[in-house]
């Protein structure tokens, strides 16, 4: 049975997802074009094990889900709603990096 995920659990699972670079640059191949996995390891430059267990993380953290298409499994965003996120989230990220808030940003390696 399938249920909604809290606010805390929704952006935990996110955070799990985008801490890793190659999770990220699924998340960012999935929000353009729903995928096979052949295609992604190809894409992405990486083995086809090592692809199943990032896309296992994703699909544990509900961000991803896996279409069957005949004999085949096609991976896409789990909600459409999630790519808008992504954006959201990279163009944020652009705009913090532009503008430091914090003095000692250099020297704590923090901000």
């Amino acid at each position: 049975m399938l249920t909604v995920a809290s606010d805390i659990d929704v952006l935990a699972r996110f955070g799990r997802a985008l801490a890793d670079p190659i999770r990220c640059r699924l998340l960012l191949a999935l929000r353009e074009a729903p995928a096979h996995p052949a295609d992604l390891a190809e894409r992405l430059g990486i083995s086809r094990t090592r692809l199943s267990n990032h896309l296992a993380c994703l699909r544990d953290c509900g961000l991803v889900v896996a279409v069957p298409v005949g004999r085949r499994s096609r991976y896409e965003l789990a909600d459409a709603r999630l790519g808008h996120a992504l954006d959201d989230l990279r163009t944020a990220v652009v705009a913090v990096a532009a503008d430091r808030s914090c003095e000692d940003a250099a020297e704590k390696g923090c901000c």
